[in-house]
């Protein structure tokens, strides 16, 4: 490997990458762990119901942007595993150029798990 050109330089732009954020919010509670744990389970049963129908991920409305934000399955899993595992979520790349009508929201996959729910049991 070459010679790091920015080794003991205090103004290195990447040593902010090694340093510990101090935004960490206060611990995950056993609740919150717990309804975590559920949407985990519930996004991988959105997932095997809604895929093969071609549905490729949720969309979440953002509270802050008050845009819609397109969510693959993967990514949606992902980030769920890391608020659980780190007690936050890092920022990510948006999916490229979504087309809308493959997202839906996660409302309509409760919904339609429901749906599928009681037409097994009404057999």
């Amino acid at each position: 490997m070459p010679p790091d050109p920015f080794a003991d330089d205090p103004d290195d732009p990447a040593r902010v990458l090694d340093e510990p954020d101090d935004e960490a919010g206060p611990p995950m509670s056993d609740e919150e762990r717990e309804e975590l744990l559920a949407d985990l389970s519930d996004l991988a049963v959105y997932q095997a119901l809604l895929e093969p129908r071609g549905v490729r991920g949720i969309v979440v409305d953002c509270g802050e942007c008050q845009e819609p934000h397109y969510h693959d399955w993967a990514l949606l899993a992902a980030s769920l595993e890391q608020l659980l595992n780190d007690g936050r979520m890092r920022p990510h790349e948006p999916a490229f150029d979504p087309d809308p009508v493959s997202y839906v929201s996660w409302e309509y996959c409760r919904g339609y798990a429901d749906g599928v729910t009681a037409s097994e049991n009404a057999l």
